[in-house]
């Protein structure tokens, strides 16, 4: 199982940097991170970073085309897009890299 994310042009890898963090951008880090610790291969492509990798893309670089970055993020699942425009929720994720989703545990409060 491969699963690919074609990410917006973001100041860094992830996108979780700077002084106003978007808080699904973290939500999508932590579950891409939980998905390799279940065995799934997760590639993350930025499009300021690595834009080859979205011209090698003939699907990836059709959506793009089409609907600019609006299409961003771009998940393929095998080759296969099967998202576009969202970021997908953990159980999604978990559905395409057929692993047992698992609820995220609540941050500790004081």
């Amino acid at each position: 199982m491969n699963i690919q994310v074609f990410d917006k042009p973001m100041c860094c890898s992830t996108g979780i940097c700077g002084p106003q963090v978007d808080q699904t951008l973290v939500s999508f880090a932590s579950n891409l991170d939980w998905l390799r610790r279940e065995g799934v291969v997760v590639e993350r492509f930025s499009l300021s970073q690595q834009p080859r990798e979205f011209a090698l893309q003939a699907d990836v670089r059709d959506a793009l085309q089409t609907m600019g970055t609006d299409a961003l993020p771009i998940i393929r699942v095998d080759g296969r897009i099967v998202s576009q425009g969202t970021y997908p929720s953990r159980e999604l994720l978990a559905s395409w890299g057929q692993v047992a989703a698992q609820e995220t545990v609540p941050a500790a409060t004081n």
